[in-house]
């Protein structure tokens, strides 16, 4: 292995790091409402648990409103009856054709708890950066206590790793930052 490996597996998994958080941000409510939400519902598909967005179509008519029109319509009770079991803090409104949630708007104290969520989100993204970062640095170290680099370049690798971290921390701190504005915005 060599440095330029080191610093490629650290930017791929630290870049990993961040797409996973961008995944669970967008499972987060804002203000308004997103697809994403009803992502993780599984619906009893002829005895496979399946994706809702597989199972239909899930479109967000307005700001508070998702409209899922399944493409069977013998699927609309184990649809309304998966997302009653998901506990996502709506009832599904069965109309025979469609299922409508209705998402009330969010009470300050709603906003401030998803805000809290977006920021243990961020610090757990922090968390596996820093692990990334060790990782690496092991890297380093065994490649100096093998001979194949010297102190001197191990010194400048561990500070390029650092740098890495640090810009990425960043980034998930801007992250944060922003996904908070967005879900306090009234």
């Amino acid at each position: 292995m060599e440095l330029n490996e080191v610093y490629q597996y650290t930017k791929e998994h630290m870049e990993k790091t961040i797409d996973a958080m961008k995944r669970d941000f967008a499972t987060l409510r804002t203000g308004k409402v997103s697809t994403a939400i009803v992502e993780p519902i599984r619906v009893d598909y002829y005895g496979t648990p399946t994706p809702l967005s597989q199972v239909g179509s899930v479109i967000a008519s307005d700001a508070t409103t998702l409209v899922i029109s399944p493409w069977e319509k013998n699927l609309l009770k184990g649809i309304e009856k998966a997302i009653q079991e998901a506990n996502i803090g709506v009832n599904p409104n069965n109309d025979g054709d469609v299922i409508k949630l209705f998402f009330p708007p969010m009470t300050s104290e709603q906003r401030k708890e998803i805000a809290k969520d977006a920021k243990a989100l961020g610090e757990k993204a922090k968390v596996a950066v820093r692990n990334i970062r060790k990782e690496s640095n092991d890297k380093i170290k065994k490649l100096e206590k093998d001979k194949l680099i010297t102190e001197d370049q191990s010194k400048k690798a561990h500070d390029e790793v650092q740098k890495y971290t640090d810009d990425y921390v960043k980034k998930i701190d801007d992250m944060v930052k922003s996904k908070e504005e967005e879900i306090l915005k009234v």
